[in-house]
Order: structure tokens, then sequence, then C-alpha cells
């Protein structure tokens, strides 16, 4: 239900009470946000803490989305039902408690463990910050919405990996996650104060059926394909098993889910060609660019043998890059569609990463660092226009929906990139006989110094080597990501449902 205040204001400005709101909302999405670009700068230090692989340290990250990506599809209807005042400080304090519980690991085990915890609350506060937002505002104002919810993905890469850099440093590992007590406290008191209090409203019947289908069933295929770099193989049973039943499920959903009128995801929404035409480059997307990300920290630290506060700076520039085009690139999608504008950021980001295809061990880091900048303006002429290019042409009751299918199809392709990623880097550095750990110890002076004359330099260059063909994987896979970007509307898109209410065009920023 839209407020009062909502109602009255001027459609193209946010009042004072909604910024209030978006302030609350910003807070806890900054600390999810925030959270995923903190523990990619921990991964190496976890991998020498708990004496173990790249490829299992790589679970800290997948455990997270896959939590997040079980609990997307309930959230819609948990807001619904319980409230979304309730739901989002529900959501809070068991990312909170998530946090404390990973500080206190004791093993990789339980700190994948206690990840899975962080991601349920973690996974719920994206969705409902733009489900409270959408409703504060109103229908005509959800551009603005979304202009405001870009700022965390714009602080993210630029001070998640500085902070957790800092922290590791300063203090220990185990920063990274308490850092989060004192923002959750922050943001569970404002949302207290600020959110408008829960009104009862009739919810849909919960699709039950649906839940039993989809979420395990997402789970267990994406916890097939993240074993792949630990087994080596697909054809293992800890692979193919997970990922076999968990696919059948999937299709046994959508089928479900074509026959029922309220599904937990609507796939009906995949009529709408634009929306199916965004997901498509959106998955193709994500999984090339969030897997080549979560490796620019590694090979800065194993390879280049800087510390992790100058990995965090080190990747710095790659948010400055879409702190400068992401809101030109907003407000240039209401004036000629989202085509032109990710066909713009597309070769940027190829671009970048073309630099990382050529890495040696002594590549010159002002290189790189303009490598990362170039990649930054390129995403941030993408992400957000291709969010948008999915949800502007939906009815309003639609757009809850849509933001719903198109959190699913991030976090998974997320799950996938990482684990594509890690399995190609994992084999590469195998096929040269070499780990993660052994190419760490190189930059130790008393492990350097019982090595064979040249034997540093010459296990440095063939990391390199390695973190370089890995790279290349996800420069191909963003050049075939122009495939469906091309058949993106490249002319301002108008919003049927909203033009036959008579109300103005919902464009999203």
């Amino acid at each position: 239900m839209t407020s009062p205040t909502a109602a009255n204001a001027a459609p193209d400005k946010l009042d004072g009470t909604v910024l209030k709101i978006a302030s609350v909302v910003v807070l806890g999405a900054i600390m999810s946000i925030l959270d995923v670009t903190v523990v990619s700068v921990a991964l190496p230090t976890f991998a020498t803490e708990f004496d173990t692989t790249y490829a299992t340290v790589a679970w800290t990250m997948t455990a997270y989305t896959l939590a997040l990506a079980t609990v997307i599809p309930v959230t819609g209807w948990a807001a619904d039902r319980f409230g979304t005042k309730r739901l989002y400080m529900t959501a809070l304090v068991l990312f909170v408690l998530g946090s404390v519980l990973c500080s206190f690991a004791w093993d990789i085990t339980s700190l994948i463990g206690f990840r899975v915890l962080q991601g349920l609350g973690g996974g719920m506060l994206m969705p409902l910050g733009m489900t409270i937002m959408t409703k504060a505002a109103g229908p005509d104002r959800v551009g603005r919405v979304m202009a405001v919810l870009g700022i965390p993905m714009l602080l993210g890469p630029i001070g998640g990996p500085i902070l957790g850099g800092w922290l590791i440093e300063a203090a220990s590992w185990h920063w990274i996650f308490l850092i989060n007590v004192p923002i959750g406290i922050i943001a569970l008191s404002a949302a207290f104060i600020i959110l408008p209090s829960d009104q009862a409203s009739p919810s849909e019947s919960f699709d039950f059926l649906g839940m039993l289908l989809l979420s395990p069933g997402l789970a267990l295929f994406l916890f097939g394909v993240s074993s792949i770099p630990e087994v080596g193989t697909v054809a293992s049973a800890r692979v193919l098993v997970p990922g076999v039943v968990g696919l059948v499920l999937i299709v046994a959903f959508i089928f479900h889910a074509l026959r029922k009128d309220h599904p937990l995801i609507d796939l009906h929404l995949f009529k709408n060609r634009q929306l199916s035409v965004a997901v498509i480059t959106t998955s193709l997307f994500i999984v090339a660019f969030m897997g080549a990300g979560l490796l620019f920290p590694s090979y800065f630290i194993q390879v280049g043998g800087h510390t992790t506060l100058a990995a965090g700076l080190l990747m710095a520039p790659q948010g400055i890059g879409a702190m400068l085009t992401m809101p030109v690139a907003g407000r240039l999608v209401d004036k000629m569609g989202p085509g032109k504008i990710v066909l713009t950021g597309l070769p940027l980001i190829l671009i970048g990463l073309g630099v990382f295809t050529q890495v040696a061990a002594d590549s010159p880091t002002w290189l790189l660092m303009g490598a990362l900048f170039v990649m930054g303006m390129g995403m941030g002429c993408t992400m957000m226009p291709l969010m948008t290019a999915a949800i502007v042409t939906l009815s309003n009751d639609q757009v809850a929906r849509g933001s719903t299918l198109m959190n699913i199809v991030q976090q998974t392709a997320g799950s996938i990139g990482t684990a594509v990623m890690s399995v190609v880097l994992t084999n590469q550095l195998l096929d040269r006989g070499l780990d993660s750990q052994t190419v760490a110890m190189q930059h130790v002076p008393e492990v350097a110094a019982q090595e064979p004359p040249g034997m540093v330099d010459q296990v440095l260059s063939q990391a390199a080597d390695a973190f370089g063909n890995t790279f290349l994987v996800a420069t191909v896979l963003i050049a075939l990501t122009l495939i469906p970007a091309f058949m993106l509307p490249r002319k301002k898109s108008v919003n049927p449902h909203l033009e036959a209410e008579g109300a103005p065009t919902v464009m999203m920023h």
C-alpha cells in the first residue's frame, strides 16, 4: 500500500519520509554486499589459516550464495504473511548472529556452516529492501528507488576489499565478521524506529509444493556444481548425484509452476520477451564477471605478493569506475533504452579483462589498476540497465515477482561463476604441478631462501599463466554475452501496463 506522503509528493522526487526509510534499507544492503567483497579478499588468508586448498575455501563464498538462492524464493510470500518490517528485522538478526558465529569458527567446515546461516539473513535483505522502498515511494518513483539501492552496489566493490584487507592486517580475519555487529545493531534500531508498522494484508496461499521443489533443487544443483573444484572432475558421485537430483527438482518445479495460479516464482513472466532476453544476458554476464572478480584479490596476493590491504586498495579502481558510469547510465537508459548502454559496457569489460589474460608475475601495477577501472566503468553501464530492462515493462503487481526472479538469477549465476572459475584455476595450477598454497609460500623469505636459484620466479611465472588462462575463459563468456545483449531494446521502453492505467511510465535507474 502506497503511503499518503508518497502519493502527494512530486513523482520525480523522494520526500523526507521515503529517504529515512531508504537509509534503513541501504544500511542493511551495504552490510550484505560489503560482506561478499570483504570475504573475497580473505580467501587466501583462510587457505593459510585453516591449511586447506583454494577450492575448499571458495566454499565460504559458495555456501553464502547457496543460502541466498535458497531463501530468496520464499521471501516475497513471507513478506506478505508476516509483514516486511518484522521479516526485515528478523533477517538483520540472522545476519548478525551468523557473523558472530563465523568469527568463532574453529575450522573451515564450521566457517562454511556459519556462512549458510549468515546467507539466510543476507538473502532476504535485498529483495525485502526493494519491496519496502517500492511500497514507500509509490509506483511512479520506482526509478529513483533503484538509484538509491544502487548506492551499496557502488560502495561494496570500493570499500569491501579495503576494509577487509585493513581488518585482516590490523587485527585478524575474525574482525571481517565482527564488524557487522555494530552496523547490524544500528540498522536494527533504525528499522524498529523508522520503518512503518506492518499492516495485515491478505496473502496468496503459500506454494508449499513449489518451495519443496525449488529451494532444495537450487541448493542441490549448486552444491553439485560447486563441488567440481574439489573433486577435479564432473564424473564424480559428489557432483553428479546432488547435481542431477537438483536439476530434476528444478524441472519438476517448472512444470508445477506453469500449471499453478500463484506459484512460488512466476515463470509466466518469461512470456515478456524483454525480460527473457535480460535474464539470459544477466546470467552469462554474472557467471563471467563475478567468477573473475573473485580471482583478482587472489592474483594480487598469491602471485603479486601484495598484502591483503594492498590487494584491497588495488581493487578500488573498479568500484570508482562503476561509481562514475552507473548514475549516468541510469539516466541514459530512460532516454535511449538499455540496449545501447549495455552494448557500451560489455566492450569496456572485454578490454579490461583482456589485459588480465596477459598477466605475468611482474605485470605493472598501474596497468592492472587501469584495466580494473575500465572494467568498473563497463560494469556501471551493464548491471543496473540489465535490471531495468527486465523489470521496466512489467505491471505494478509484477514488479515484486520480477525483482525476486532477477535476484534468484543473479545469485544462482554468481554461484555457478564462482565454481566455474575455481575449477578452471585449480586445474590450470595442477597442470603445472602447483596449488594455491605453494604459490603463496614463494613470498615467504624463509621458504624462498631454500629454493634453488630461479625457482621462485619460475613458480610465480607459471602461476601467472594459470591465472591468465582462467581470465581468458571469463573473457570468452563476456564476449558471448554480446549475442543476447544485441536483442535488448535500443530505444526508450514504454510500459504498456502503466500507459493503460494512465500512470507515468516506470523507469528504473
